[in-house]
């Protein structure tokens, strides 16, 4: 796999993340979802593609088939609490259960993504680049 391949595995990972984060932004104000809950924040988890071999020494480079999305799990957060006893979905205590996700959080966390997202493009421009030169070597020789 080549460093083009890579990269591009880290910008579908990375770009899924970030849908990811969207949702949960979206959804910090819903009180309930399909099935009666408060709507519980997502993660995304990734990580390498494979082991095999990565950990071989040079020879196993062919083995590297950069990064994948394992899973999009619930966090495990406990639904924020609000007072509102005039709202339908309040229950006999007059609570309504909202998402317990940590908005600086998320957002801290969309900004790291975004730099890996850009990481990812700069790593595969420069491959590019490299490729590009090599050809204009190869047309010389």
């Amino acid at each position: 796999m080549n460093a083009m391949e890579i990269s591009r595995t880290g910008l579908d990972v990375e770009w899924r993340r970030l849908e990811v984060i969207a949702q949960n932004i979206a959804n910090a104000n819903s009180t309930i979802t399909a099935n009666g809950e408060a709507y519980r924040p997502e993660q995304l988890i990734s990580g390498p593609a494979t082991f095999a071999g990565a950990l071989d020494g040079p020879a196993a480079a062919g083995a590297l088939r950069g990064v994948a999305v394992y899973a999009v799990e619930p966090q495990n957060v406990a639904p924020r609490k609000v007072y509102e006893p005039g709202n339908p979905q309040a229950d006999a205590h007059g609570y309504v259960a909202y998402s317990g996700f940590d908005h600086a959080a998320e957002m801290a966390l969309m900004v790291k993504t975004t730099r890996a997202y850009e990481a990812n493009v700069v790593a595969m421009n420069a491959a590019r680049q490299m490729f590009a030169t090599a050809l204009q070597i190869g047309k010389r020789a």
